[in-house]
């Protein structure tokens, strides 16, 4: 099938949604818009599998004369985000069929949902295929539109709506930074094909037109400090919102930086230490603030922003390799980075959609809520666990392997004669193991006190396990993540081809294809993991099931009364963590603290409210949100309610407007 017929084919499915959905009844929306979803999924595969396995395809639509001719290629760059898009995707619609269920009888909203949601879709594959500047704008802006009014889905709280004009700004900020950058390519290449920005960057200085880009399409990756709108956004979204987004939306900034750096030659050393350090503080400042907080949405939110740091980790190693002529490091960074991005899509969009399991049958996002809920929904808790598991980077998951990959890259950087990359690859590698770390007690606080123990509050609705259709999808996508992490050659070999493809070498190092024993070996390490759980599960089922259970009273260290409040909390559990690093994720509270000199407190009433502040949300956004609302203050005067000032004002513009004219101004 030629480029053409998909593409067109791909737009009428895409136009269909709007035809189909608003006449179909409530129940069928969802499932017309799933529908829809796969199918654009299967038409661009089409084209998507043949440039993965090293047959790009290019077709060019020949334009008016303010787009110019529009390029579409598809090389193994763009098929392997395009692959990445389309699973998560599918996956989000099937599970939006469930979730969106108690919102049928909001018939305008949710027409209007699934509609932006296949429109969502194109978007992102257009971003990823498209490489005409002006038209790659105009893809990337409806892809901004659409995830916006995605978000805002319950617009009718105040905290969505300030998420949603939080996210529209720093989208917009964003366009500003992309929009400046292709007008200076259009200004020196004469040019708005993708081709005239590898040309610029051979041509000229290329740091401060990277730096352009890569500002672009971090915002919307989530690199501090442009990370802001991902705490605020995710929360606010429906679940299956919040994991796609989180699964591909940020991974199109991924995209962007990748396709970016494949097109420089020269400075790369530089941009690579920058990138590298930046990569590593934004992990660690990610997981730390994850630490703390007790939102499990917005926790998983900074985990986002670590996974992402991550990724930029591989990104910053490849460019250092490709810089210093190091081809084993440059493969081995741009594979992990690549690996990484598939691997956070599968495991975060998990985490995410269990994460609406949890909300729909409690109606709270707030830890210290909940408790017990394993005995009301086991396999919820079974998805999250395994998800947590594979966020932290252990076997037998897919996060693993590329983390594995990423550390290896950093064991190759110290081998490094120069002893500041030697110095900068050691550093980086304490980093991640202590980010692998932190990532232990985020998850271990949010499963324990979300899952164990008992409940700590009365919820108006007694929990219970979702609908098979909100199951089906965390089936497949821990399934996949278990494959992958039993058979990642599956994975690494089409990941280092893409990795080979743009970094422009011819084949394969030796060294890099050495690493696929060594994954053979995990794999089956991580199989054999996996039978001996099960023969230990079954052999302790069959042992207990063999024995009558007897419920006892927990012990109470001779206290005859307790009660659940008594139990662990998420704040305690990591109070002391977020004490040591209290400079950064400093705690909001009102309590009075009990003085070193009293035994036990008054017996009188005590309140206490708590909560962690962001640090650049404090810091930095805050004050330039009051500046900004200090300067708007001055032109009040002009909305004064009165309709004569206002007519007034149209009678000078239409006099300005004829003064210009006559002096030939305009």
């Amino acid at each position: 099938m030629s480029v053409d017929v998909v593409v067109w084919c791909v737009l009428i499915a895409s136009g269909l949604s709007v035809f189909i959905i608003p006449f179909l009844s409530p129940q069928l929306k969802s499932s017309a818009a799933f529908i829809l979803v796969l199918l654009i999924a299967i038409l661009s595969l089409v084209l998507a599998l043949p440039a993965l396995r090293g047959s790009p395809v290019e077709h060019v639509f020949y334009g008016s004369s303010a787009f110019g001719n529009i390029p579409v290629r598809i090389d193994a760059l763009s098929a392997w985000f395009i692959l990445i898009v389309n699973f998560t995707c599918v996956n989000g619609a099937l599970y939006g069929i469930g979730y969106m269920k108690p919102y049928e009888n909001k018939k305008g909203n949710s027409t209007l949902h699934w509609i932006l949601f296949v429109w969502f879709q194109v978007s992102m594959l257009a971003v990823c295929v498209v490489q005409n500047s002006l038209v790659f704008l105009i893809a990337w802006e409806l892809m901004s539109i659409s995830s916006l009014l995605l978000v805002i889905f319950e617009h009718y709280k105040p905290e969505t709506l300030k998420a949603g004009v939080n996210y529209l700004v720093q989208m917009h900020i964003g366009v500003v930074m992309l929009s400046i950058a292709f007008i200076w390519v259009y200004i020196s290449q004469h040019s708005l094909d993708f081709e005239g920005i590898k040309a610029s960057f051979n041509h000229q200085n290329s740091a401060w037109l990277f730096l352009l880009f890569f500002v672009g399409f971090a915002i919307k990756a989530g690199f501090i400090p442009f990370h802001t709108w991902l705490p605020l956004a995710h929360p606010a979204a429906p679940s299956h919102i919040s994991g796609v987004m989180s699964g591909v939306i940020v991974k199109m900034g991924i995209y962007g930086i990748l396709r970016m750096v494949s097109y420089l030659n020269s400075e790369l050393i530089l941009i690579g230490i920058f990138v590298l350090i930046l990569s590593m503080t934004t992990a660690f400042y990610g997981i730390l603030n994850a630490a703390v907080v007790r939102d499990f949405k917005r926790m998983l939110a900074f985990c986002t922003i670590e996974n992402i740091g991550i990724i930029g980790m591989g990104i910053g190693m490849g460019m250092i390799g490709k810089g210093t002529g190091n081809t084993y490091l440059m493969l081995v960074g741009y594979t992990g980075a690549l690996l990484h991005t598939l691997n956070h899509s599968l495991y975060k969009s998990l985490l995410f959609y269990t994460a609406g399991n949890i909300y729909q049958q409690t109606h709270t996002r707030n830890m210290e809520h909940l408790g017990g809920l394993i005995k009301k929904m086991p396999a919820s808790a079974l998805f999250f666990l395994c998800g947590a598991l594979a966020i932290g980077g252990l076997p037998p998951f897919s996060g693993f392997i590329s983390e594995f990959i990423i550390y290896s890259g950093l064991i190759e950087g110290l081998k490094s004669d120069n002893i500041q990359y030697s110095s900068l690859m050691m550093l980086c590698l304490s980093g991640l193991a202590i980010v692998g770390g932190v990532s232990m007690i985020t998850f271990t606080k949010a499963f324990g006190t979300i899952f164990l123990g008992s409940a700590r509050t009365k919820l108006n609705e007694t929990p219970k396990e979702v609908s098979v259709v909100m199951q089906i999808p965390l089936y497949l996508i821990l399934l996949t993540t278990v494959l992958i992490g039993i058979f990642p050659n599956l994975v690494y070999a089409p990941a280092l081809s893409v990795a080979t493809a743009m970094s422009g070498i011819p084949s394969f190092s030796g060294n890099i294809l050495s690493m696929s024993p060594v994954l053979a070996i995990i794999g089956r390490v991580s199989l054999l993991m996996i039978v001996l759980s099960a023969i230990v599960y079954f052999i302790r089922t069959g042992i207990s099931s063999a024995k009558p259970a007897v419920y006892l009273p927990t012990w109470a260290c001779g206290y005859s009364s307790i009660n659940t409040r008594m139990q662990y909390t998420a704040k305690s559990y990591s109070k002391s963590f977020a004490k040591l690093f209290s400079f950064i994720v400093s705690e909001k509270k009102k309590y009075i603290e009990i003085g070193n000199s009293k035994i036990f407190p008054l017996n009188i009433p005590r309140t206490f409210t708590s909560n962690y502040e962001e640090f650049f949300e404090k810091n930095f956004i805050a004050g330039i949100n009051k500046r900004i609302l200090a300067f708007m203050n001055y032109f009040m005067f002009i909305h004064n309610g009165r309709l004569q000032m206002y007519i007034l004002y149209g009678f000078f513009f239409i006099v300005i407007l004829i003064i210009a004219t006559l002096f030939n101004l305009l």
